[in-house]
């Protein structure tokens, strides 16, 4: 049944129709209908009953979509692709911006920052800086503002966009690793929150600039993370300062007369197991207490977020009353109140992206069947750089007979999306979607093979916005000198 379900869901995501199952195939236990219809051992009602689970329900059980949606949020089961965005507007929107185009649903981004407020509600000063690095286009960030986050950035043109967009300096922290010391200083002239990971750096930067609060970036020495190569946190990183070297940092506190305002770490991408966050945010307290003047301490992310059908996710609901629970313990410690402070990109704006590509050339070998699309490593490099997965769906084609089909790019390399992946039959013309493409996609875009950038579009209220427009041929040629040669 739980199959069913999942199926009916990702054909009707909207869908105004009740699912229902007639009283024969319920058991008496109404927790234990709930529990086929999850695929649970086991259902414990949330404390308030969720309102949609009354008794009024006893003759059947009779929810909308969206409903059971709610529910699968709430418990962790979102190894399923629901968004607002529906077969039909996705085609609509390729019809009308062509292909390659990147489509981003903004209901699916508000969604996830308010499971992300609602996991930490407790905590009475929480702060989340959306990692900008993820998905940078000007809209998205004065949607990110609007719903009152700030803003994580790491260059200084990051900043200046940010600014931009309409964020003031104290909304805005600047992580940057291995910059020269003349953008640091350009970044602390605009008035953003500093955060620095070198001693030397720290050094010269309290020589210079006392009177500048400062956050610190510490290494806790912590293997996290989905791959070595967004594992961030351990003893080879060249992220943050070691944790031992913390004595270091308190002396030239006291030589430079600076001050430490906030304790920043990341130890990763990915994370599933809540446990290594738990265990990081130890050592983070453990730093915290050697520091006085403290105004917030920022966990990072890394937050997993599901990519194929089968992956599942950090339990943000479970991670959010435990950590909570002991930041405010920790806070009583300190004997100050503090900010709560995180950084996500991808577990905001991942599954609310999606990337749509038309089928050039479907090409039979005597060992496979190749999808030619145009696009490449070019548009979407996380396959080839990460080995990522993402899933993909012939959205021209939903209920056709699967078969076996490699995704390959119009790129003079190797760029492989998919090797032998079922998908529905392709035909040429088609429209491919690649789901989870709103972080670290267009983001991570070049002009390789002198192709353009795809365009941008923001899904919002039931309609396309245009948000950046493909590019042109005008496009390559502006920054370049034509030499009379």
């Amino acid at each position: 049944m739980y199959t069913n379900l999942v199926s009916f869901l990702e054909l009707f995501p909207l869908s105004p129709l009740s699912i229902f199952w007639p009283q024969s195939q319920r058991r008496k236990s109404q927790k234990n209908r709930i529990s086929a219809l999850l695929g649970l051992k086991k259902f414990r009602f949330p404390n308030p009953a969720h309102p949609l689970l009354k008794n009024s329900h006893k003759s059947a059980l009779c929810l909308t979509s969206r409903e059971v949606y709610g529910i699968f949020v709430r418990y962790n089961l979102k190894s399923i692709f629901l968004n607002s965005m529906q077969t039909t507007e996705l085609l609509a929107l390729a019809q009308t911006y062509g292909c390659p185009l990147y489509v981003y649903d903004a209901a699916k981004i508000e969604h996830q920052y308010q499971r992300l407020t609602n996991a930490f509600a407790k905590v009475e000063s929480l702060r989340i800086n959306y990692a900008m690095k993820a998905l940078s286009n000007i809209s998205i960030l004065k949607l990110f503002r609007k719903m009152g986050s700030g803003l994580d950035t790491v260059s200084i043109q990051e900043v200046q966009l940010g600014l931009h967009a309409g964020f003031t300096p104290d909304k805005i922290i600047f992580t940057p690793n291995g910059v020269s010391f003349e953008e640091l200083e350009q970044a602390a002239a605009l008035g953003v929150q500093i955060n620095i990971d070198n001693l030397s750096v720290l050094e010269h930067f309290g020589t210079k600039h006392p009177k500048t609060p400062v956050c610190i970036r510490i290494n806790p020495h912590v293997m996290a993370g989905g791959n070595e190569n967004i594992s961030v946190g351990h003893i080879d990183s060249k992220f943050g300062i070691s944790i031992y070297q913390v004595p270091h940092i308190l002396r030239i506190v006291e030589n430079t007369g600076m001050t430490i305002n906030g304790i920043h770490m990341h130890t990763g991408s990915d994370i599933l197991d809540i446990e290594v966050f738990l265990y990081a945010a130890e050592i983070l307290f453990d730093t915290a207490k050697q520091f006085q003047n403290l105004e917030f301490l920022d966990f990072g992310s890394g937050f997993k977020v599901p990519y194929k059908k089968g992956d599942i996710e950090t339990n943000i609901e479970e991670l959010g009353k435990k950590l909570t629970k002991r930041f405010l313990a920790f806070e009583k410690e300190y004997g100050k109140p503090l900010t709560l402070a995180f950084e996500p990109g991808k577990f905001l704006v991942s599954e609310a992206g999606y990337f749509l590509a038309k089928v050039n050339v479907v090409k039979q070998t005597t060992s496979t069947v190749f999808a030619g699309i145009d696009t490449g490593f070019n548009h979407l490099i996380r396959p080839m750089f990460y080995g990522a997965s993402h899933s993909i769906e012939n959205i021209s084609n939903p209920k056709g007979k699967e078969r076996f089909y490699t995704v390959v790019g119009y790129i003079c390399e190797t760029d492989t999306f998919a090797n032998n992946r079922r998908i529905a039959e392709i035909n040429e013309g088609d429209v491919l979607c690649f789901k989870n493409a709103g972080a670290y996609c267009f983001s991570m875009a070049s002009n390789y093979n002198s192709r353009f950038k795809p365009a941008e579009v923001l899904w919002k209220d039931g309609q396309g916005h245009l948000i950046r427009e493909r590019e042109t041929f005008e496009d390559l040629l502006q920054n370049q000198i034509l030499l009379d040669l």
